[in-house]
């Protein structure tokens, strides 16, 4: 994956200002690098104002904007695993500046035919497509003002080098009502899991890796910390920012949060095994990035008593009228999937016997609410991040000695 340091840095530092929005009573998750490549291209074309914010948004100068977003998007569709799509609506009578729209894909370019209910159809169909069926609708408004809509898909997905065993129930006090569903690991990998020392409190980070470079890190702190001081400790650990104490030299007892390393006797010399436990999630969110434009840099794009895009078209004055991601993610025993759409409308204006040896056990426990990060590994570019507040529940076991013989046949038999 081919993309400047300095690029993924400034996408990574959006994914976690982002973050520091997210509520820690609900499941989100979102995608900073969904978002960043469309910011920059607008960026591009705005003028005044508008243009200003939407670069200190980015983190980058708006007349290098474009040219990081070509850089991010071919890097992103070179990784393995990893599906990215742009596509640019536009009304017949629309105009654009031609050294604006050359700096698209020539094949993204597509058309609104001015009924509203064709182009949403149009639209959620092309959602639908490029996120194999993930996110279905495209997050934006589609009105007979609109005269441009511009958005684009990812979608990722990556299966586990050593896959979890599903099990029964995890047992928790956190998570009270119904039966969440449990996968558990050994590995005899102890670094695969980090205690970090952050200014907002310890972090637990255990790193799950894919068969292609596609990476989910696991993010569990100490009680107090909000989903943003989680998410953001993720970020800082990927740019080397805190010192992490890796699980091979991690004290014996309560070593960080959902952490203990214990000395067991054993039957035989067993060589430190870590000992994971963590729920199956499925998370979606819908945002309104409006919502933030402050965030975003759209506080001036937003304002349809004027335009801001003159480097876009030059016949008509154009302005944001509606800005919107759909994501959903999927962490289960053999591998993780995520799908996101972001889109923007611009309108005009367990006693134990003696045993006779001892051996460490590192245990980790995900049991109450924690974040997590999709990682490009070798760059370190956030692709995705979201925070787990109500993870996958157990069916309901049945009574019926025939049905529960079917269900037990069945149970976690299904991939996704």
């Amino acid at each position: 994956m081919a993309i400047a340091n300095a690029t993924i840095r400034a996408v990574n530092a959006l994914a976690a200002r982002w973050a520091g929005e997210i509520r820690a009573d609900g499941n989100s998750v979102f995608s900073a690098a969904g978002v960043w490549p469309l910011l920059a291209f607008l960026a591009d074309g705005a003028g005044g104002a508008a243009r200003a914010e939407l670069a200190d948004a980015l983190g980058v100068p708006a007349d290098q904007a474009a040219g990081a977003a070509r850089e991010l998007l071919a890097g992103m569709g070179a990784a393995r695993g990893l599906d990215t799509a742009l596509g640019l609506w536009t009304k017949r009578t629309l105009e654009l500046r031609e050294p604006w729209a050359a700096g698209l894909p020539a094949e993204a370019h597509g058309v609104l035919t001015a009924d509203p209910g064709a182009d949403r159809a149009a639209l959620d169909a092309w959602a639908a497509r490029r996120t194999g069926g993930l996110v279905e609708a495209m997050p934006v408004d589609v009105t007979d003002r609109t005269e441009l809509v511009l958005a684009s898909a990812l979608a990722l997905r990556t299966r586990w080098l050593r896959p979890f065993q599903a099990g029964g129930p995890l047992d928790t006090p956190h998570w009270p009502e119904g039966d969440v569903a449990a996968l558990t690991r050994e590995s005899g990998v102890l670094d695969r899991i980090g205690v970090a020392d952050t200014p907002d409190g310890h972090v637990t980070e255990l790193k799950v890796l894919g068969d292609n470079a596609l990476d989910v890190h696991l993010l569990l702190g100490e009680q107090q910390m909000t989903p943003g001081q989680v998410l953001g400790a993720g970020v800082g650990l990927l740019a080397r920012r805190h010192p992490v104490l890796p699980g091979s030299r991690l004290p014996y007892g309560a070593a960080g949060p959902g952490v203990r390393v214990e000395r067991e006797r054993s039957l035989t010399p067993d060589p430190p095994t870590l000992k994971v436990t963590a729920p199956a999630f499925r998370v979606t969110a819908d945002h309104d990035l409006l919502e933030r434009h402050e965030l975003f840099g759209l506080t001036t794009a937003r304002d349809q008593r004027h335009g801001h895009f003159p480097g876009i078209s030059g016949t008509l004055p154009l302005a944001i009228g509606s800005a919107g991601q759909s994501a959903v993610a999927r962490f289960g025993a053999t591998g993780f999937e995520a799908g996101v759409v972001t889109a923007f409308g611009v309108v005009g204006a367990a006693g134990v016997p003696r045993l006779p040896w001892l051996v460490t056990t590192v245990r980790a426990r995900f049991d109450r609410p924690f974040g997590f990060l999709a990682v490009h590994r070798h760059s370190r570019l956030v692709l995705a991040a979201g925070w787990v507040a109500d993870p996958e529940r157990l069916p309901e076991y049945p009574d019926d000695l025939e049905d529960r013989e079917d269900f037990e046949d069945r149970a976690y038999s299904e991939d996704f």
